[in-house]
């Protein structure tokens, strides 16, 4: 199985109640963004991934991620084969694994049914959300690759050792354009006070040599190495050291906060100095 062709800078859109994000989507394109990854908590239906799509004329879009907890396969088998009718290849298949224990046996048997079907989603569509050496062995095993999220460029060093060279590797990484340190990291610190509390991102942690104090107190130390914040020739230059470590393809995902440009304009920015 050969890696997915996606190109090394792709970006995170945040659906908008009033639909403007389709609009950002196609500026997002017109930027020259790899790839549109819309992360797992803006996925209330699945019709956000068609509507991205539809918006769009040729990027490849991707769920960041799809749980097993809240769509069955049906239903992602369904969208998969109507996207393939409509736009071919351009929907790139983001899962989880369930948050409910047996995970792993979930997992196989989720992934089983997208194998069975009629009309699958083949492995080389997919891509498995994975940071422990037990969901990275079936990304490899099973799909075209992994996904990760708050990782620094040497656990992806790691998870690529893990993956071998034919698979993908994907880094969701978080960025703040903003120069003031406080400030910048208060804006970091809002969507880990959440993530931080999720037991698979706790033992990624441990992993990563952080310590339970870090974690607990969400330190400046866990911060700094995990968000990337500053200005665009800094933020730019960090991420490349995911794709020098390993990745085929980083995803920005620009939080917002006091201080910090508009998302569009963190995102222009950003494509100017990281798109060829």
């Amino acid at each position: 199985m050969s890696p997915l062709q996606l190109g090394p800078i792709a970006v995170a859109l945040n659906v908008s109640a009033d639909g403007t994000h389709l609009a950002q989507a196609a500026e997002l394109e017109r930027l020259g963004y790899a790839a549109i990854w819309l992360p797992g908590g803006q996925i209330d239906t699945l019709d956000r991934i068609s509507e991205v799509v539809g918006a769009t004329k040729a990027i490849p879009v991707a769920s960041g991620i799809i749980s097993p907890d809240v769509y069955p396969a049906t239903a992602v088998l369904q969208c998969y084969a109507n996207l393939q009718q409509d736009a071919p290849d351009r929907f790139v298949v983001g899962l989880g694994a369930s948050q409910k224990p047996p995970a792993l046996p979930a997992l196989h048997a989720y992934l089983d049914e997208l194998d069975a079907a009629p009309e699958p989603v083949p492995a080389d569509r997919r891509i498995l959300a994975a940071m422990g050496p037990r969901k990275l062995a079936v990304a490899r095993e099973r799909c075209a690759g992994a996904i990760t999220l708050l990782v620094t460029p040497t656990s992806t060093a790691a998870a690529r050792q893990e993956l071998g060279p034919d698979r993908s590797l994907v880094v969701d990484q978080f960025v703040v354009l903003d120069t003031e340190p406080a400030r910048a990291r208060e804006t970091a610190r809002q969507p880990l006070r959440l993530l931080s509390q999720i037991g698979g991102y706790r033992a990624s942690f441990a992993r990563m040599g952080f310590t339970e104090q870090d974690v607990e107190t969400l330190s400046d130390h866990l911060v700094d190495e995990l968000v990337f914040w500053g200005d665009v020739d800094s933020v730019a230059a960090r991420v490349r050291e995911h794709l020098q470590a390993g990745a085929n393809q980083v995803v920005l995902s620009v939080l917002g906060g006091a201080g910090v440009p508009d998302q569009l304009q963190a995102e222009t920015r950003l494509a100017e100095r990281l798109l060829p």
